[in-house]
């Protein structure tokens, strides 16, 4: 599938805009239009329903363990400064990257990719000399098929023209900038000549805003980069105002912000995004077995819902991949069309983070072996950071033993899994037309359960009574379902409307209807059309988005 084609159907059928499109757009945020918005709606409330409400229904994991508790909360985007000096972001959540000098741009480093390039610029005018060979490090930003962006770069900065293809050599192998030490034979992405990148840089992911209004250092805050800190420092609130007893899980889905230097891939890398976050509490005993559990039990969930095959893996983290605190991380990934033959784009992450979470929070360092925060002293030779000193352990109630918790935390992002299913449900195949003759149609193969409409009812024509009639059914619908009524031009072209959108039926209401009070739904996969009674319909509709 050819993501120019899925772009061009969100935006012609209102599932994603440009943010701020009538001013030129503004990269890395993104609005959901009508259908999208139902779709991510859809997803969301799917994550919640099966994650919290329904999440003791074992038979979706036979043989997994079933005595734990869900419950949820929905915390603040900008909470205390210190929150995230203790938890590490403060200091350790950035990337690397470069600045340009000639085009005063600026590039996140792993994401530069060239290759090398042999040649000799072109000399102009009667006294022109002949060039010396160059060999230099042409580069663009990171894409699916980069080679024929550099090609292009290579034969800017020699000064050829594109029938000159012949006149440099370009090695087939690229590289990122991020695994050179020195940039002197580099041509920027932007620029025109070599050597013109700066040394590498920490850049805080983090955007800063101001409370009250002074504004100084006072003042400073920070949209949350994630949900997962607004559990921890809950903990004890949910342990003491309700009845859960570990093991138990808390989840939230809420906005997060990331300065991404380079958003890119739609809406895969954005630098505003929701997130369907899990902490799960657990006895530091069990903790590897409820690891397992999550990381399965998350991998079920994508495949149920119509993610499947060789596009979708669960790839455990190798030694060296792992962040300081966590005994085992998962990632489930995704092959989306953007990315190269053979690489995947990651989902969700499934993390054991141990109890390092809970106690930076109590006391703001841990031994330096598990938190780098714990070599960072102030002025006065004290930790420079302080937890906040409250106890966040557990205490059981019926062994007496008290303990700090574990955290398994399966982390899901809402756009990207939106997206996913997106890719995974467009198709192109053929289907009659009103005519019978064989046409090429486009459509979503979204799982019911997820689709933004789940199902649309047509009049066969607007007269003899069949407007009423379709009416009524939609209206019965309605009060369960998002569903919509069209009467307007052919029935198939109807349906075609109804297949991009990705409604998974179609009810018609036709001249037979009105003597025999039946109906056709039309499957939008498999095409079949059967007659249902139209006291049936909404029972009907209802037992197939829930089979």
């Amino acid at each position: 599938m050819e993501m120019e084609k899925l772009v061009s159907l969100c935006k012609r059928r209102g599932f994603l805009f440009q943010s701020s499109e009538i001013y030129g757009g503004l990269n890395g945020f993104w609005d959901y239009g009508p259908l999208g918005v139902e779709l991510k709606r859809n997803v969301k409330d799917a994550w919640w329903r099966d994650m919290v409400t329904a999440h003791d229904d074992m038979s979706v994991l036979p043989g997994a363990p079933t005595e734990y508790e869900m419950t949820g909360l929905d915390c603040t985007i900008i909470m205390h400064p210190q929150v995230w000096k203790c938890s590490g972001h403060f200091d350790l959540f950035v990337d690397k990257m470069v600045d340009c000098r000639e085009s005063k741009k600026r590039y996140r480093w792993d994401h530069v990719v060239g290759a090398w390039v042999t040649g000799a610029k072109k000399q102009h005018g009667a006294d022109a000399v002949k060039a010396e060979v160059e060999r230099v490090f042409v580069t663009v930003m990171d894409s699916e098929n980069p080679l024929p962006q550099i090609e292009t770069r290579a034969l800017k900065y020699f000064g050829l023209r594109a029938k000159d293809a012949s006149k440099i050599e370009m090695e087939s192998k690229t590289a990122v900038l991020s695994s050179f030490d020195s940039f002197e034979a580099v041509v920027g992405p932007d620029a025109t000549t070599t050597g013109t990148l700066t040394d590498p840089r920490d850049f805080n992911l983090m955007f800063p805003t101001t409370i009250g209004a002074l504004g100084g250092e006072d003042d400073r805050a920070f949209l949350r980069p994630e949900t997962a800190q607004g559990i921890f420092v809950n903990f004890r609130n949910v342990v003491d105002s309700t009845r859960v007893k570990i093991p138990f899980g808390v989840a939230q889905v809420g906005k997060s912000f990331r300065n991404e230097i380079t958003p890119r891939n739609f809406t895969f890398r954005s630098r505003e995004f929701e997130q369907m976050e899990i902490e799960f509490f657990c006895h530091p005993d069990s903790s590897q077995k409820w690891y397992a559990f999550w990381r399965d039990r998350r991998m079920q969930w994508y495949k149920k819902l119509g993610l499947s095959g060789e596009r979708l893996i669960l790839r455990e983290h190798h030694q060296d991949e792992l962040s300081h605190y966590s005994t085992g991380t998962a990632d489930i990934e995704y092959a989306f069309p953007f990315l190269p033959a053979g690489e995947y784009g990651e989902l969700e992450g499934i993390a054991h983070r141990g109890d390092f979470d809970l106690r930076s929070h109590m006391e703001g360092k841990l031994d330096e072996k598990s938190n780098p925060l714990a070599v960072q002293l102030n002025e006065h030779g004290k930790p420079k950071y302080r937890g906040s000193g409250k106890d966040l352990t557990y205490r059981d109630e019926v062994t007496n033993e008290r303990y700090t918790p574990h955290v398994i935390e399966p982390s899901a992002g809402a756009d990207r899994a939106t997206l996913a299913f997106l890719c995974e449900a467009y198709r192109e195949d053929s289907a009659p037309d009103d005519k019978g003759n064989m046409q090429t149609r486009t459509l979503l193969s979204l799982h019911p359960r997820i689709a933004p409409i789940k199902a649309a009812v047509f009049p066969l024509v607007k007269k003899d009574g069949m407007p009423e009639a379709a009416k009524e059914i939609y209206l019965a619908l309605k009060q369960k379902f998002n569903v919509f009524y069209d009467e307007k031009g052919a029935v198939g072209r109807r349906y075609r409307r109804q297949d991009e959108a990705g409604t998974p039926y179609c009810i018609t209401v036709d001249g037979e209807s009105l003597s025999d009070k039946t109906v056709t739904i039309r499957d939008r996969d498999s095409l079949e059309q059967v007659r249902v009674k139209m006291d049936d319909v909404v029972a009907e509709i209802e037992s197939r988005i829930n089979a």
